[in-house]
């Protein structure tokens, strides 16, 4: 019942732009705060960027790492969370996971893969 539906990943140039979408389905989305995670082989599942509920104030927070790189939104009448990257490195190299949250539970999506390299 629950779904989230990642698309946008692929291969990027180092210095170039990549937006990812996930599109999520089977819960109240706009209650739910957003974020996005990446994992690297070999490392640990990180938190990259998080945007919270409406009611929640609506806020915005990044890892120091991508601070000014990537923007994290949302539109809650689409039911989807983007994350928009720039400037990117081949440092960047990661599945990019997204997930729904709440104070009692959590839904992940599936994961993209984004690889920069030249």
């Amino acid at each position: 019942q629950v779904q989230l539906v990642e698309s946008g990943g692929g291969l990027v140039q180092p210095g170039g732009s990549l937006r990812l979408s996930c599109a999520a389905s089977g819960f109240t989305f706009s209650s739910y705060a957003m974020s996005w995670y990446r994992q690297a082989p070999g490392k640990e599942r990180e938190l990259v960027a998080v945007i919270t509920s409406a009611g929640a104030g609506g806020s915005t927070h990044y890892a120091d790492s991508v601070k000014g790189r990537i923007t994290i939104s949302r539109d809650n009448a689409k039911n989807t969370v983007y994350l928009q990257m720039n400037y990117l490195t081949p440092e960047d190299t990661a599945v990019y996971y997204c997930k729904a949250g709440s104070p009692l539970r959590s839904y992940w999506g599936q994961g993209a893969q984004v690889t920069i390299a030249s």
